[in-house]
């Protein structure tokens, strides 16, 4: 509402008084954004009803005199209509008058304002509001019809910025959504989502309508077949229109559409239930998910559809035994070495979260047939190490960093290119540091500007083997290098300056291909095969650690947390909890499928500040923004050094975390590798304040178990990321013990 009450335009014109045009107009009164109306319709009947009902304040049944002196008008009519009206309309504009439509073809309109006013007119403002309703004309007016719906518009290189603006205001005054794309994309998306849609309900029906058992098939029609067919009970004649003006590309469309069409019913008659199976499941994707992904959002409904905050109220303690979410570096690798193993594998404990189903949507965008997730199960039909297939388009991986880099690996030994992109945050983040080893291997990759996303990487190169020295402890840099040495002639070796998770070694292990271990360096040789197995994902100790830092700073907690990963290459926060005389214990270990794995129960207890040794750091990367929040409620100084990676991340996590230490009353300062925290001690609280998270799922879950030792509430806000790692975090951090409220907008 707040875009309407700063939004007023004095007289506008409605030419055609239908839904679209008059639910506009009545928004616009709802919000006392205009002064005066003029309609015009070739119904004597339709206009009058306007007047009487309040939507305009007068009529003419001549067109030009209507658009005298208006501000704005909006053209409402058929899509072939639109010539005459504005031959009809053209004697009586005014110099000052904005035009625009809300035709769902834009380039037929483009045409006819070319053709009426000339190639150099700027003031046709070319849009469409993608919203609708089954009732139509004046009484079904609703001053709440574009209330979160989108309106495009298509405005061409001539438009008048003034003219544009003045629509979108108008249009953000109605409170709708307002994007903006070019006349050509507009025309071959909506071909797509709505043309060809409406085109096959039609004929559907129609094919139905004219068999012999007619009224049988009717008869027992069900919802599926009511659903998919209630368009075909819209306008004819508008239909009609837009299928003419809209030809080329519905025709091409349809085309595609024939041809895949074809192929599924060839897999049909073989009885080929994968190939079935794959199209059956990439559909339900893309259709659960096919809004996000145009609008370049996510994969999971909680995920940057609103802002999202949290509002953690002060004090509580966490109990209880429970298993948080899968391991989320194993979900990425399970889904990359299963698509290229032979065989089917089956995985168990998957993290359906952002990161770890962007990975799992890029294998099915290069033809690997996926079934799930369902309750963490993941079936994948592998299809060997040279089965993938060139993606339609641009890997989306949202915010997955992790995809990207080991990706790119992978990508660099296909035969065909592949371009990969992600979100704001994904595209800051530097990815030099796995292109430079790729191409020392022979690969072609582009980056962007900075070594940051998107990336590309062309196929077709030959890959040699290559022994590299990591420049930093990264196991994403080393995975990325040795998944390329799969298809790089000859031996590739890595060698990493400190010990990082290896995840990726096991995994290889665990599909049947050759690893050596020797120290601090890994070899493979290429030539081998991935057989399929059976993969049960351990609980992410990333996860888990938020967790523990709760339980250990919030006196009176204990809590086990059930069947984590502990991966020596991943223990770091324990071993740091423990240097700080955290109370855990480890139960219950033993090996699921190559990875380690227990129970960890944790009490609370009195942490002291520590010098945090550097060896640990690579061991604990992930979970330091859950540790500084250990730190400031322990006794004394903890200093971190050698942590410079913590700035690349999904954000620069020492400022984040030392900024929003210090709004709640910490003594914490940033170095250029580290941070140095002064602890609260025993009866420290932490202050009431707002909380940036600079988009970060951690940075927001570390503030959440803050809240524990707060004096008041903790408001986090942006935590909509929090899906990317741990769905389901509120819920059970609430039935732990802590108390937080979600709001959205």
């Amino acid at each position: 509402m707040s875009a309407g009450k700063s939004f007023h335009i004095a007289r506008i014109a409605v030419i055609g008084l239908g839904l679209i045009g008059c639910s506009w107009v009545k928004g616009l009164r709802a919000r006392n954004c205009l002064q005066t109306v003029i309609g015009y319709d070739r119904n004597l009947d339709s206009m009058q009803e306007a007047l009487r009902v309040g939507l305009v304040d007068d009529f003419s049944t001549d067109i030009a005199d209507v658009v005298k002196d208006a501000d704005l008008v909006i053209i409402s009519v058929p899509i072939l209509s639109v010539r005459q009206v504005l031959e009809d309309l053209k004697p009586g504009l005014s110099e000052h008058t904005v035009l625009t439509d809300v035709g769902s073809v834009k380039g037929s309109v483009e045409r006819d304002v070319k053709a009426v006013f000339g190639e150099d007119f700027k003031r046709f403002v070319l849009g469409h509001p993608i919203a609708g309703s089954e009732r139509s004309g004046v009484t079904a007016a609703d001053e709440n019809l574009y209330v979160h719906h989108k309106v495009i518009l298509t405005p061409t290189d001539n438009t008048s910025p003034d003219a544009i603006e003045l629509v979108k205001s108008a249009w953000l005054a109605v409170e709708a959504d307002v994007e903006e794309m070019s006349v050509s994309f507009h025309d071959e998306v909506l071909s797509a989502t709505s043309h060809l849609p409406h085109l096959l309900a039609y004929s559907l029906v129609d094919t139905l309508a004219n068999r012999h058992e007619n009224k049988e098939i009717f008869n027992y029609a069900a919802g599926g077949f009511r659903d998919f067919t209630r368009i075909a009970a819209s306008s004819p004649v508008m239909w009609r229109d837009i299928f003419s003006a809209n030809k080329e590309q519905i025709l091409r469309t349809l085309d595609l559409f024939t041809h895949d069409l074809a192929f599924l019913r060839s897999a049909i008659e073989q009885d080929d239930t994968t190939t079935v199976m794959g199209v059956l499941t990439r559909a339900k994707v893309a259709r659960d998910h096919f809004s996000k992904i145009l609008a370049r959002r996510a994969y999971v409904d909680s995920m940057k559809t609103a802002s999202v905050n949290y509002l953690a109220a002060p004090g509580g303690a966490l109990s209880g035994s429970f298993r948080v979410p899968g391991d989320k570096s194993i979900s990425h690798r399970s889904i990359m070495l299963g698509s290229l193993a032979n065989g089917t594998t089956e995985v168990s404990g998957f993290l359906e979260g952002e990161d770890s189903l962007a990975t799992l949507q890029a294998f099915r965008d290069m033809g690997v047939v996926i079934e799930g997730p369902h309750r963490g199960r993941v079936t994948i039909h592998g299809v060997g190490l040279h089965g993938l297939q060139a993606p339609p388009n641009t890997l989306y991986v949202g915010n997955s960093g992790t995809s990207m880099r080991l990706l790119a690996g992978l990508m660099a030994g296909q035969s065909f290119d592949v371009e990969m992109s992600g979100d704001e945050s994904l595209s800051k983040r530097p990815m030099g540091r796995v292109a430079d080893p790729l191409r020392l291997m022979g690969a072609k990759v582009d980056t962007a500007e900075g070594g940051r996303p998107p990336m590309k990487v062309y196929g077709a190169n030959k890959l040699k083997g290559i022994h590299y020295d990591l420049p930093m402890a990264s196991a994403q840099v080393k995975s990325c290098v040795l998944l390329a040495g799969l298809y790089a002639e000859g031996e590739t070796s890595v060698t990493e300056p400190a010990p990082t998770r290896d995840h990726t070694e096991r995994m290889l292990k665990g599909f049947g291909y050759n690893v050596e271990v020797d120290g601090s360096t890994v070899r493979i040789q290429s030539g081998g095969e991935l057989t399929a197995t059976s993969i049960d994902v351990p609980s992410d100790i990333s996860s888990a650690a938020f967790y523990m830092v709760g339980a250990s700073i919030a006196e009176g907690s204990d809590i086990t947390l059930e069947h984590v990963g502990i991966n020596p290459t991943r223990v770091g926060v324990i071993n740091i909890l423990k240097a700080m005389g955290g109370n855990i214990e480890i139960l219950n270990e033993r090996e699921v499928g190559g990875e380690p794995v227990a129970d960890i129960r944790v009490r609370s207890a009195q942490l002291k500040g520590i010098h945090i040794p550097e060896d640990q750091v690579p061991l604990a990367i992930d979970e330091f923004p859950a540790l500084f929040v250990a730190a400031a409620c322990a006794e004394g100084e903890t200093v971190l050094t050698g942590a410079e990676e913590l700035r690349v991340k999904e954000s620069d996590r020492i400022q984040a975390m030392v900024d929003g230490l210090v709004t709640l009353g910490v003594d914490a300062k940033g170095t250029e590798d580290g941070a140095v925290i002064k602890g609260m001690g025993k009866d420290g609280k932490f202050g009431e304040g707002d909380i940036v998270t600079h988009h970060d799922h951690r940075i927001a879950m570390s503030f959440a178990m803050a809240s524990l030792r707060g004096s008041g509430t903790i408001r986090i806000l942006d935590c909509a990321n929090v899906a990317t790692s741990f769905p389901g975090f509120v819920e059970l951090a609430n039935n732990a013990g802590l108390n937080i409220e979600v709001s959205e907008g």
